[in-house]
Formats: structure tokens, C-alpha cells, sequence
């Protein structure tokens, strides 16, 4: 009579599970790969449509207070920024600087010097570029809510890394493809983790596990903790 190798036989039915999982696995990770950029983008839209609404008033009140700005250029400040896959795209904020501010920071060399060395930022009370209602959006962060047009747009997302100016981009080195890989995003995984507390060369490594670590659930918890973050008011200037 035939004898049964029961070792054999729960090696096979093993290496026949761990197969199918595996497959399993791969068939999910295919999926959520197609699902995540189509449940980002729908987020993106409704999440920007539904701030443009209820931030409406604020838009409204801003644009009254900045009618008595001196030295007024257009409400709406844009510059240049890096996006996905290296495209640039102009970022829009409420003005916050005064029309001449590259003047006023270069004609000092001492005080750029020290933008430069400083992870491009300044204390708001040695910029001279900063306007007394641009130090208060900044420090409220209500500057940022004409990115929601950006979002809307599609050159931003909700959630990503931090678009920079294409100086910046020298800080990634050989990540810098990488970094670009994704859509810039309104806030990030650096923003709720220190954002201008958080220099550089840290900052890259929190903006590129974003990239590594991404998912819907992800970006909803970043989401959640930004809301903190910006009633705080903690790493704002």
C-alpha cells in the first residue's frame, strides 16, 4: 500500500498559499496603483471646490483690508514654482510682500546672504519685504487660500510635497526626480511636522517619505493634523 508523505503534502499546500497571497497581493497593489490617483484627483476637486466656497468671505474681506495698502500692486501674488515631473506652473497667494520686495531683500547683501543660508526664510520682523497685513496672512497662513485655484487647476493637489522655486531643487541632489514624481500639495508631511521649524536637509527627508508612504488614508490623516497645525499656528511666518 501506497505511503502517504503528509510533510510533503503540507510543504506543497504552504508553498501553494504563499503563492496565491503573493498573487493576491500583487493584484491589490495593481489596483490600488490605478484607484489612488482617481480617488486623489476626485478629492482634489471637491476639496477645492468646497474651500473656494466657504473661504468666499474671507476673499471678499482681504480684498477690502488690501485697499489700504500702500504701494499696491495685484491682490493676488504668483511665482514661478517646480511641478510635477519638472513642469513649472505659477503659484498663486494673497500678496503678502510689498511690489519690490527681490529689490529690497537683494539691495541688502548681508541680509540675502543670511535668506540663503537660512533655508530661504527670514524672521518676519527682519524681512523687509513683508507688509503688516502680509504678516498676518502668513501667520495665519490665510495667504495660501488662492492655492485652491491651483488645485483646482490641476497643478497642485490637496496633499504633496512642498512646491519650491527651481533654486531650490539643488537641495535634492539625485532625489530631485524623485521629489518631482508627485504633484506638489497645498500641505504635506512636512507642513504637519514642523514646516518652517524644519530646515533643510531634514525637510527633504520628510517631503521624500511622503512620495515613498503615499495613499488616500494618508493624505486625509495629513489633512486632519493640518487643520491642527494651522489653529495653532505653529510653523507659520
Amino acid at each position: 500500500m501506497e505511503q502517504i508523505d503528509y510533510e510533503a503534502k503540507r510543504n506543497a499546500e504552504k508553498e501553494v498559499a504563499a503563492t496565491t497571497d503573493l498573487s493576491v497581493k500583487r493584484i491589490k497593489s495593481r489596483s490600488n496603483m490605478l484607484l489612488y490617483p482617481f480617488s486623489k484627483r476626485s478629492l482634489d476637486i471637491a476639496g477645492s471646490l468646497m474651500a473656494i466656497v466657504i473661504f468666499s468671505p474671507l476673499f471678499f474681506l482681504i480684498s477690502i483690508f488690501y485697499l489700504f495698502e500702500k504701494r499696491k500692486g495685484s491682490i493676488f501674488f504668483k511665482q514661478l514654482r517646480v511641478g510635477k515631473n519638472g513642469e513649472m506652473f505659477q503659484i498663486y497667494k494673497f500678496r503678502s510682500m510689498a511690489i519690490d520686495a527681490e529689490e529690497r531683500l537683494k539691495s541688502d547683501r548681508i541680509l540675502y546672504e543670511k535668506y540663503i543660508e537660512n533655508n530661504y526664510k527670514l524672521e518676519p520682523e527682519e524681512d523687509p519685504r513683508i507688509t503688516k497685513l502680509g504678516a498676518f496672512l502668513r501667520k495665519t497662513s490665510l495667504d495660501e487660500l488662492p492655492q485652491f485655484i491651483n488645485v483646482l487647476k490641476g497643478d497642485m493637489s490637496l496633499v504633496g510635497p512642498r512646491p519650491v522655486v527651481e533654486a531650490e531643487l539643488n537641495e535634492y541632489g539625485n532625489k530631485a526626480d524623485l521629489f518631482l514624481s508627485v504633484k506638489p500639495g497645498v500641505t504635506g508631511y512636512w507642513q504637519v511636522s514642523g514646516r518652517s521649524n524644519i530646515g533643510y536637509p531634514q525637510r527633504v527627508n520628510l517631503e521624500l517619505e511622503y512620495v515613498y508612504k503615499q495613499s488616500l488614508l494618508f493624505d486625509i490623516k495629513i489633512i486632519f493634523k493640518t487643520f491642527l497645525i494651522v489653529f495653532l499656528k505653529r510653523g507659520a511666518y
